[in-house]
């Protein structure tokens, strides 16, 4: 179901160690990642500070777009949990200064809650 996933471009759920080791470098001073995920390749990292978007290009990998997000500029966002049928959960984002939302699917082992109780804090600034 791994590949199924991946395939359908659905993220899942990744260990913090392993997303803190991989990102050590891009981190702030005392910037702790609380939830990462992770698609084939790239991965979409909630920290204590911002939610950041990578995006892993081309056959090698080697070029990186870190997309960093700060929760204030989060305006409104919307979380849809996997249904009977529907197999993914989403997560749409409005940032203020884009005028379409940024759509991010997950796999349905993934804790849409956790994820959804974290940006509740974060974006209403607690």
């Amino acid at each position: 179901m791994g590949l199924f996933n991946a395939l359908l471009g659905n993220a899942g759920e990744m260990s913090i160690a392993d997303a803190t080791e991989e990102l050590s470098t891009i981190l702030g001073p005392n910037e702790n990642i609380e939830l990462a995920y992770k698609l084939v390749r790239d991965m979409i990292i909630l920290t204590d500070y911002r939610l950041i978007l990578i995006d892993k290009q081309g056959i090698t990998g080697k070029k990186v777009e870190y997309r960093s997000i700060a929760y204030k500029s989060i305006t409104m966002y919307a979380v849809e949990t996997k249904g009977h049928f529907d197999l993914d959960a989403e997560l749409k984002l409005w940032i203020s200064g884009q005028h379409e939302p940024t759509t991010l699917e997950f796999n349905g082992k993934t804790n849409v809650y956790a994820m959804q109780g974290l940006l509740a804090a974060k974006v209403a600034g607690k």
